[in-house]
């Protein structure tokens, strides 16, 4: 069976900024030798950082201090762009980072109301700001964190100065960056998202939620650079684990409705709009209404990212005037596409890992073309595909 992917939870009971998140990568393993060699690599002449050890109430983490430049330069998004594709970085780490400032300037621009790459960013356009985000995404990319879930982010109230300028809190950047992301509000005058912090879950986190099922391996307190009035602890917690659930989303959202003034010739057409907009599955069945009316069930299974563009499609394409939706949990298994050797050519199966070992499963359109095209039984093509795909994927018997 393939080895299970790495999940980290980032609990942001404390709000999150960009500091915080690289300081718990390093407090959870990411080595200071490591990071810096991998900054070098953007060829600037980077301002100097400081690890230390602190305790915060009865908990202890690590706090990194980045001493910024003297005079920051108002860099823009584009030119920070080039610095990053200019770099020795790998891609992969080049890519998570361009898309951490990419959230930033378009959060920027719709607030300012000019184009993303005319951005000047202020604050976070400082050489401190390229080690925070560059720095997260090389962090990333060496704990091997496949998948990042976050906590719902905490929104405080009061003003902020900055740059720009007194400005209300949450900072207008932060609002504009976490549409369609879980918050509540708290009651406290400071500042505890910042765009930096929100940016970086927003471009790498793949839902926001409660903990995942995993099993905890790694466990990182990154600290705030100040102490809250409330005297509750300013730090974010990194919780890294294997994922217990497969490669998949595990959190769902189940959207349906009942119709009964639908013509279901119309469901092919349907349902390939959905899937097109990024639904999971896609299920009609027949029920009896009031009245002794008949009609559908049309359920649609969707992650949070898409919900909100498949729920249009549903009151766009259907006569249905309300939608219910709920959240639910699903427990998936690793698969895979193979290609298997057969006597018709090279096939496409799926290889899925049970716990009790891996089975292949053909794909029913290859199988359907290879029927027709050369006359067989559509359920010998299927039997011949699969006792093939299995032979293929059986590991080598060692000689005697």
């Amino acid at each position: 069976m393939s080895q299970p992917a790495i999940i980290a939870y980032a609990d942001c009971f404390s709000g999150i900024s960009g500091d915080m998140f690289l300081a718990a990568l390093l407090d959870a393993g990411l080595p200071e030798t490591v990071l810096q060699d991998q900054l070098a690599l953007l060829q600037l002449a980077l301002p100097s950082m400081t690890m230390t050890t602190v305790r915060d109430g009865a908990l202890r983490a690590t706090r990194l201090t980045v001493t910024p430049e003297a005079d920051q330069p108002h860099r823009s998004w584009a030119t920070i762009r080039q610095i990053i594709q200019a770099s020795n970085l790998a891609p992969r780490i080049q890519e998570k980072a361009q898309a951490i400032f990419a959230v930033l300037a378009e959060a920027e621009a719709r607030v300012h109301g000019c184009p993303a790459d005319a951005v000047h960013f202020h604050e976070i356009g400082g050489l401190d700001a390229l080690v925070d985000i560059v720095g997260a995404a090389i962090g990333l990319d060496y704990l091997g964190i496949n998948r990042l879930v976050a906590s719902p982010l905490p929104m405080p109230r009061g003003w902020v100065t900055c740059a720009h300028g007194t400005l209300p809190l949450p900072p207008p950047a932060v609002l504009e960056i976490l549409h369609h992301t879980p918050v509540y509000g708290v009651e406290l005058a400071e500042e505890l998202v910042t765009p930096t912090g929100a940016a970086i879950l927003k471009a790498a986190a793949i839902t926001f939620g409660p903990m995942p099922a995993m099993i905890i391996r790694k466990v990182g307190y990154g600290a705030g650079g100040h102490n809250r009035a409330d005297g509750l602890p300013n730090l974010l917690r990194l919780v890294i684990g294997e994922d217990t659930t497969g490669c998949e989303a595990q959190t769902v959202q189940v959207v349906e409705t009942n119709l009964d003034d639908w013509s279901p010739e119309g469901f092919p057409y349907l349902t390939e709009q959905l899937f097109t907009l990024g639904a999971l599955d896609v299920v009609l069945i027949p029920i009896q209404m009031k009245k002794g009316r008949p009609g559908f069930l049309l359920q649609v299974l969707t992650d949070e990212a898409h919900s909100l563009a498949i729920k249009r499609c549903l009151l766009t394409e259907t006569t249905a005037i309300g939608l219910r939706f709920r959240t639910e949990q699903r427990l998936t298994l690793p698969r895979a596409l193979i290609s298997v050797v057969t006597p018709w050519g090279v096939m496409q199966a799926k290889r899925v890992e049970t716990p009790g070992g891996p089975v292949v499963t053909p794909e029913y359109e290859e199988c359907r073309r290879v029927a027709n095209e050369h006359g067989l039984p559509l359920r010998q093509v299927y039997a011949e595909v699969a006792c093939l795909g299995r032979a293929a994927t059986q590991p080598e018997k060692e000689n005697p």
